[in-house]
């Protein structure tokens, strides 16, 4: 391992994402930065990856074809212990957020992210207690974006259970959670 060094020279990257061009993209972004990555887009594949070769960075998707990138978290960690995973998602809440990093991940960025938001995004080791706070609260479209992501965590994904405990019909739920999340 490198330590939390993600610009040394030949760091083993693994890139989990079911999206094949935004893998291609982004890897071949990290190698120019002197990564060796490697590139999976299932949970399954990325695993057995890992068990082969363990790497030293992981930037995981949070969606991967319908299964949750947090269930491969404490899986890798498990492989190798000083693993740096951080989670990459077109669909951010907070409840997954913090939920990527109770599970182990040094950090969580939504999409669309560059190569170089990817790599500083691995060098944070904490918070940062001089981060300007918002003075904006959440907007009621937001709100309700998270607290559905809260809810549908809580039951492991079920989206019949979800709708039943939020009293909304299944397709209505479906509908919601296919667009991108209110913006704040």
């Amino acid at each position: 391992m490198n330590g939390n060094d993600p610009t040394a020279e030949s760091s083993s990257l693994l890139l989990v994402d079911d999206d094949p061009t935004f893998c291609r993209v982004l890897a071949q972004a990290l190698t120019r930065r002197g990564f060796a990555v490697s590139t999976t887009h299932t949970s399954a594949t990325a695993l057995l990856a890992a068990q082969a070769d363990p790497p030293e960075y992981v930037v995981l998707d949070l969606n991967l074809a319908g299964d949750s990138g947090l269930m491969l978290i404490p899986e890798l960690l498990t492989v190798e212990s000083a693993i740096r995973i951080m989670v990459l998602t077109g669909y951010a809440s907070i409840a997954t957020a913090v939920e990527a990093i109770k599970l182990g991940a040094v950090n969580y960025l939504p999409k669309p992210a560059d190569a170089d938001q990817i790599l500083a995004a691995f060098t944070v080791n904490g918070g940062d207690p001089a981060m300007p706070i918002n003075a904006r609260p959440l907007s009621i479209n937001r709100l309700e974006w998270e607290h559905i992501q809260r809810v549908l965590h809580d039951n492991d994904g079920n989206i019949s259970v979800t709708a039943r405990q939020l009293n909304m019909h299944r397709r209505t739920l479906q509908r919601k959670l296919a667009k991108r999340p209110a913006q704040f």
